[in-house]
């Protein structure tokens, strides 16, 4: 083995090491029974990323105008507040947010039945606690979904 093939090696990591000695791995939610692509497959990371990115803003601008009144102190400590009320009631009563809306999501339980309000409002704590949701398994769930038995899917 060259010096470049072991440089290789290393920058791929450990997933693409194993493909290369025969190991297969399947697609996203293969192991959960969900299509490869189209209605009900996984959501992947880009989309994921960009409907948080979306419920962000939106809690920010909500605890900006609305509650702090311009005050940007006082809107900093009520964004993740606003952000948590925002996503439990909305993912409670709609299995959809309006960042995930936007970005063809739904949060649904692993059966693909809608997810609990007990089911939500822990999955949205352990989101706002950013660590259960930044480690992810090999089918891209994050420990937040796992915790509480839920998946992202596209709509």
């Amino acid at each position: 083995m060259d010096s470049r093939e072991a440089l290789g090696s290393w920058l791929d990591g450990p997933k693409a090491a194993a493909e290369r000695m025969g190991a297969d791995f399947g697609y996203r939610g293969e192991r959960l029974g969900r299509p490869r692509s189209g209605s009900g497959s996984m959501a992947g990371p880009a989309r994921r990323i960009g409907a948080l990115c979306v419920d962000g803003w939106l809690a920010s601008l909500i605890a900006y105008g609305a509650l702090a009144q311009g005050d940007p102190a006082k809107a900093n400590l009520l964004s993740l507040p606003v952000f948590f009320a925002m996503s439990a009631l909305l993912l409670s009563t709609t299995g959809t947010s309006i960042g995930k809306r936007l970005f063809g999501l739904r949060v649904v339980r692993l059966d693909g039945g809608r997810a609990s309000i007990p089911q939500m409002l822990l999955r949205t704590l352990l989101l706002c606690l950013v660590v259960p949701a930044a480690v992810w398994d090999r089918d891209q769930r994050g420990l937040h979904d796992k915790a509480v038995g839920t998946l992202e899917v596209r709509i």
